[in-house]
């Protein structure tokens, strides 16, 4: 009895002067962490994606680093980045080539700076850009991407949803170095002010590039964007027309200062701009407030916006899927209810 007692209080006693291994192997470990985060920019603006990527990599720990590319960025999307908390510097190539984040020529631009970085982790947002451009990235430096992770449990283990968000995969990576894709409504957070990163040059291979930007249509809208917007209102199938769709939805989100999407059935019948679609084949959102109206509340969709904080739905159908996960629900004809509803508000 007496050597067992005795082990016990020694071991206790060890405990208390010296910290786990683990706990020593972790905090050694997150020194020898040093991130890249991809940023996005648009006319030398930073891109929202872009903050989810530096949230995820200070979530992950260790050193900070950004990178931008395209032209004039130090003086715009470089010196923006600078401001963030939490970078250690900025790494920015002043080349018109990137400007429009074309993969053919970025991948190899990229390529080339994780290298001369030596970085354990690479993360960009699960954008256009970042799905566009980080399987050509992983393809070059020969390892396996891990994409739209909601989770980090540990430097190489992650969290993703599978299945249009009806199952979750925890997936560890063994590669060198881990190639990330995160979903922006999982990260956010981001302090924008306050940071004093220092710019620094990047490496230009000058990479050719085999395709050209021909010219792009961006549908303009003084509402909020619908990736970042605080309350959006929806409109599926059940609107049956784009002149409905036009008459109900757009008077509704300006009585509520909302964001316009659509459901894809909504986007493949021409009701809308595909800029608009919602759920797993469109954005990802998480407002404050997600109202919709005639979508019946497909897995697809729901991928998309389950994660709002406050669902609503109107459809006049009640064993409509959309009511097992709507928070408030409003049974009836979405023609005679969405009019009603956007005169009381106006008042």
């Amino acid at each position: 009895m007496f050597p067992l007692a005795r082990h016990t209080v020694l071991r206790a006693a060890r405990s208390q002067l010296y910290p786990s291994s683990r706990a020593l192997n972790q905090s050694a470990l997150s020194r020898l962490l040093s991130t890249l985060a991809v940023l996005e920019q648009r006319d030398g603006k930073l891109q929202t994606s872009s903050l989810a990527a530096i949230a995820a990599a200070q979530k992950l720990g260790g050193s900070i680093t950004a990178f931008v590319a395209g032209n004039a960025v130090k003086g715009t999307a470089a010196a923006e980045a600078a401001k963030i908390k939490g970078l250690e510097k900025v790494v920015a190539v002043e080349n018109a080539a990137y400007d429009k984040g074309l993969p053919e020529n970025y991948a190899p631009l990229l390529v080339e700076n994780i290298k001369n970085g030596g970085y354990t982790h690479v993360i960009a947002g699960h954008s256009a850009f970042g799905k566009n451009l980080l399987p050509r990235v992983a393809a070059l430096l020969d390892v396996q991407q891990v994409s739209d992770i909601t989770g980090i449990e540990s430097e190489d283990t992650f969290v993703r949803p599978i299945y249009a968000g009806n199952a979750i995969l925890t997936v560890q990576s063994t590669d060198p170095i881990k190639l990330i894709t995160v979903r922006g409504t999982a990260f956010q957070g981001t302090e924008t002010e306050g940071g004093t990163a220092e710019i620094v040059d990047g490496t230009d291979p000058n990479a050719p590039c085999p395709t050209e930007w021909v010219s792009e249509e961006l549908a303009k809208s003084e509402r909020p964007d619908l990736a970042t917007a605080e309350r959006v209102v929806s409109g599926g199938r059940g609107l049956k027309s784009k002149e409905d769709f036009d008459r109900l939805i757009p008077p509704l989100a300006d009585a509520l200062g909302a964001a316009i999407g659509a459901s894809r059935a909504a986007v493949d019948s021409g009701f809308a701009d595909n800029s608009l679609q919602v759920g797993q084949t469109g954005k990802n959102v998480a407002p404050q407030l997600y109202l919709c109206a005639g979508i019946s509340g497909a897995i697809q969709h729901l991928a998309g916006m389950k994660d709002s904080k406050v669902i609503a739905a109107i459809n006049k159908d009640p064993d409509a899927p959309i009511f097992q996960v709507a928070d408030v629900g409003l049974v009836g004809d979405l023609f005679e209810k969405v009019p009603e509803l956007t005169e009381k508000l106006k008042q």
